[in-house]
């Protein structure tokens, strides 16, 4: 086990060599800089704006308040991720925890996962850009072809800044954090004076069921009250996207796990207030249901249509600096994994360049992916593999879980790093409910089969390479994290 660095102490060794390695990487990003990693990873304007329409359709705008239970959940799960961040804070995160926790093959488990759903959410991310923002922005009509040119763009534009500079990469998400923060709270605001002045909206309808008063499967095991709570699920994660940076955080024992931790309850607080804001400001249930972007269609309504290009133009920065979160963790997982001989051309992919000291190689990868992606997969297709990204976290975060409970009793204490104390085992237990429940809420509508599968096929396609690693190379997956001697084989 990895016995991490007390914080704070003078003449400690730095934890990147502690865990085996040199430090390539720069360490350039303050707390603040960190918090907006996670948090722009979360981007609660961008998952409201992308799913509230959902929460209208299967459970009406009652189905709000269900971001409340998100909230706690995952909070829960926060506080144990931030557990482990605390202790071994190094790029790779999950697969560094569980490399050197319990063994490099459950570990390049957790790092497979981890880089298949960051791949993929990188292309959700700058789709959903493309189509929901960015072309309704400028006024360009709904086309699917047009909005993967788009797209493609989007991605080459974000894997320049990644390569560039991390310090680069910092500067323009805290831009777009900032100004998220500040439009949810305008908008909120604003939203709530435009309905107590021109008495257009409802407080009732914080309870109403809206278009689902009579559905009959409602209340069922994937009816529509479940489906609404893939809302919270699917925006409120991503905060171990920190711990991914961990490498290039001034002071991470302490940084990273406040930032995990603090994300999520800054994103749950925030994201209630802006949906009870909205949903007041419904004058027209059915109509807005009905609509295409029914947070758009409420800004417009209440504020007019400048407010709601404004809206717009806030939103796509928002989608374009959590899209570059993502593409900067997903590199630094791959150069995680390939330091150690664990990833496919793993000789190129731990190449970091001496100048802008990042990656280059394992960004780029990122770029190839998104454009294969792009090209190669049709419309449904497409849906379905974004879809399927929601599922991965969630069982990221519960293998996370079992292997904290399974180690928690070896894991040292540091002082002054975070730590729950006598609350870890009740907090640990009570987040493995909440994941185990969680899966069961994604995958149980009739419509998560495909995306069931086809995380079953990236789990089949990761077990090849596995397998071709235990027959031509198996000191890589026995060999601790950081050892050299992998190389020499």
């Amino acid at each position: 086990m990895v016995e991490a660095a007390s914080p704070g102490s003078e003449g400690t060794e730095d934890p990147t060599a502690l865990g085996g390695y040199q430090q390539e990487l720069k360490r350039t990003l303050g707390s603040f800089q960190v918090f907006a990693i996670s948090f722009a990873f979360i981007s609660v304007a961008v998952g409201i704006f992308s799913t509230y329409d959902d929460v209208l359709q299967n459970a009406g705008p009652v189905g709000i308040w269900l971001w409340v239970i998100a909230t706690v959940g995952q909070v829960l799960v926060a506080l144990v991720v931030a557990q482990l961040a605390g202790r071994i804070p190094l790029s790779g995160s999950s697969y560094q925890w569980a490399s050197r926790l319990a063994n490099p093959k459950v570990g390049w488990g957790f790092g497979w996962l981890s880089f298949c759903y960051l791949a993929i959410a990188v292309v959700a991310i700058d789709n959903a850009l493309a189509s929901q923002a960015f072309m309704p922005l400028v006024g360009m009509q709904p086309d699917e072809g047009t909005a993967r040119v788009i797209t493609l763009v989007i991605l080459l534009v974000q894997a320049v800044v990644v390569v560039a500079s991390t310090r680069l990469v910092s500067l323009i998400n805290t831009t777009a954090v900032g100004l998220e923060l500040a439009l949810v709270v305008v908008v909120a605001l604003a939203l709530a004076i435009a309905v107590v002045v021109t008495g257009h909206g409802a407080a009732g309808n914080l309870t109403s069921r809206g278009i689902t008063e009579n559905a009959p499967d409602y209340f069922d095991v994937g009816g529509g009250l479940m489906i609404a709570m893939i809302m919270g699920l699917a925006t409120l994660v991503g905060f171990d996207s920190a711990a991914n940076l961990a490498e290039e955080a001034k002071d991470p024992f302490r940084s990273v796990p406040r930032a995990i931790v603090g994300s999520v309850v800054a994103a749950g607080v925030l994201g209630i207030v802006f949906l009870i804001c909205l949903t007041i400001a419904i004058e027209d249930i059915p109509r807005i249901t009905a609509s295409e972007s029914p947070v758009a269609a409420i800004m417009r309504e209440q504020l007019g249509s400048p407010m709601e290009r404004v809206l717009l133009a806030a939103i796509a920065i928002a989608f374009f600096g959590a899209g570059t979160v993502v593409m900067t963790a997903c590199s630094r997982m791959v150069f995680a994994m390939s330091r150690d001989g664990r990833f496919p051309a793993h000789r190129l992919m731990r190449r970091v360049s001496p100048r802008t000291q990042t990656p280059i190689p394992a960004t780029v990868l990122i770029l190839a992916v998104g454009l294969v992606l792009m090209v190669a997969l049709p419309g449904a297709a497409l849906l379905k593999l974004i879809t399927a990204s929601t599922i991965l976290p969630a069982i990221i975060y519960g293998a996370t879980i079992v292997l904290y409970l399974a180690v928690r009793r070896r894991l040292g204490r540091k002082e002054g790093a975070f730590d729950l104390g006598r609350f870890e085992l009740p907090v640990a237990v009570c987040a493995l409910v909440w994941t185990l429940a969680s899966l069961v809420v994604l995958m149980s509508p009739s419509e998560a089969l495909v995306p069931v599968l086809i995380v079953v096929g990236l789990l089949v396609a990761g077990g090849a390479f596995f397998v071709g690693l235990l027959l031509f190379n198996r000191p890589a997956l026995e060999t601790e994290p950081g050892d050299v001697r992998v190389f020499e084989h």
